[in-house]
């Protein structure tokens, strides 16, 4: 796909950098209005069904964002994240998507071609698999720890959840007319779920993808060429390839379909991808149930930009009872300069037309991330992820690169899977974890990916 002239050029400040926002008391939240920017936000026609912010019922404990009404009636956001922060060219062309993917949901046609694909193309349903040496291996001495459990994602087709998404997505590309796809990827995951996805349905297929992570993930470039994706190198990394592939689509509205994987960007882009992802907490809520007769205590996600994450946590955000943990990259430690820990060490502004927490200098510039799971590496996270964070409903915390690095071996040793780099940070985070847990303390962790993709990387670390 050539990038012509035609493009949006990025120099425009809502994309290109980031605006940064005065941090909000959470002590006083609850009792003021944020002043936001007037971005003009186009609605699907009153024929359309609307989705109801996913977390505006969220239980009463959840006090720290503003009125319950404001949550109700503004689609797309989440507290004072998300919204639709994009130039006018972007406004119509949302709100078609929106309105499109309101439909879909009720669309008894298009769920059950859905539920099809997942069950017989993707794989669907991934096993929730108990790890009894990993368990035997946290046990204290006197034999008691917590009880592991692994969601296996990295079975999927394509070796990780992305597939997910993928495939939803370009079914509504091509129910919406779309001849051509264009996505940008940082591991590959996402590159090969979007390949095959299009292979599978006859599309068109262009993937942007920063250099470095082509020459760190090459066994993922061959797959998506051989899957009949055309593969654009970008100068950069991951959140350069976003901003590259933002622009093709914008340079082509009206034939071409931005198919993203990433719990970013503006409304309707995060919500789509948490709704098509959330298969992984409803599948593991009903799991749960049949091996143990209950829900998960404590579930556990690494966190890039969220979409994994949300696919687990997001069935269990009313469930007080249990605890929902992602974990970001400290990639050489988060004093170093050399991580992607944005809900650790980042601000509130807006990129990639949302507002979020954001990796950002005094001057609002984006700091450019670091982390050897290379899906990990994107200086934001989605706004659902962010408003989870403000209203203390999930914790966050951090795995270092050498932390994953163990993670990673550790799991090939005593269980003989190897998970991605990035899930392996969710996986590290046991260590500290699982010392402090009661008991038979029932844990459930996201393995979004397989590993081989790595297997080098870890090997030389």
């Amino acid at each position: 796909m050539a990038f012509g002239s035609s493009a949006l050029s990025f120099s425009h400040q809502i994309i290109s950098s980031s605006t940064k926002h005065p941090t909000v008391d959470t002590k006083t939240a609850a009792s003021s209005v944020v002043s936001l920017p007037v971005i003009p936000q186009t609605r699907p026609d009153s024929a359309a069904l609307t989705i109801n912010n996913p977390l505006s019922t969220v239980n009463s404990s959840v006090k720290t964002v503003g009125k319950k009404e404001i949550l109700e009636n503004i689609p797309g956001k989440f507290g004072k994240f998300g919204g639709k922060y994009v130039p006018e060219t972007l406004i119509t062309c949302l709100g078609k998507l929106e309105a499109e993917f309101n439909l879909v949901l009720h669309d008894s046609e298009f769920q059950e071609e859905l539920a099809t694909a997942l069950r017989d193309y993707v794989g669907r349903e991934t096993p929730l698999y108990f790890a009894q040496r990993l368990t035997n291996h946290y046990k204290n001495s006197q034999g008691q720890g917590p009880e592991i459990y692994l969601k296996r994602e990295d079975l999927n087709h394509g070796g990780a959840h992305k597939i997910n998404n993928a495939i939803a997505q370009a079914m509504i590309a091509k129910r919406m007319g779309r001849k051509s796809i264009v996505a940008a990827t940082g591991a590959g995951q996402h590159g090969v779920a979007t390949a095959a996805a299009c292979a599978k349905l006859n599309l068109d297929c262009t993937i942007l993808m920063g250099a470095t992570d082509m020459e760190k993930q090459a066994s993922n470039v061959v797959l998506m060429k051989l899957l009949g994706a055309e593969v654009e190198p970008v100068d950069g990394t991951f959140k350069d390839a976003s901003s590259e592939a933002i622009r093709a689509w914008v340079g082509e509205l009206e034939t071409s379909y931005y198919l993203t994987g990433t719990a970013v960007g503006p409304h309707p882009c995060p919500s789509m991808v948490r709704e098509f992802q959330s298969v992984i907490g409803k599948e593991t809520r009903r799991q749960a149930m049949e091996k143990w007769g209950g829900k998960p205590d404590i579930v556990v996600a690494c966190i890039g930009s969220g979409s994994n994450a949300l696919g687990l946590f997001h069935e269990f955000i009313k469930d007080e009872d249990v605890r929902m943990i992602g974990v970001e990259a400290a990639g050489f430690g988060l004093d170093s300069g050399k991580h992607a820990a944005t809900l650790a060490r980042g601000d509130v502004g807006v990129y990639h037309g949302a507002m979020s927490y954001l990796l950002q200098d005094e001057e609002g510039q984006i700091l450019g991330p670091h982390s050897i799971g290379v899906g990990l590496e994107y200086p934001g996270v989605g706004p659902e992820v962010s408003f989870l964070k403000e209203t203390g409903r999930a914790e966050f915390h951090t795995a270092t690169d050498k932390e994953a690095v163990d993670a990673y071996r550790r799991l090939c040793e005593l269980e003989g899977i190897f998970p991605a780099l990035e899930a392996s940070h969710a996986l590290a985070f046991l260590e500290k974890l699982c010392p402090t847990l009661p008991h038979g303390t029932k844990v459930v962790v996201n393995v979004s990916g397989r590993g081989d993709k790595d297997a080098a990387i870890v090997s030389q670390y």
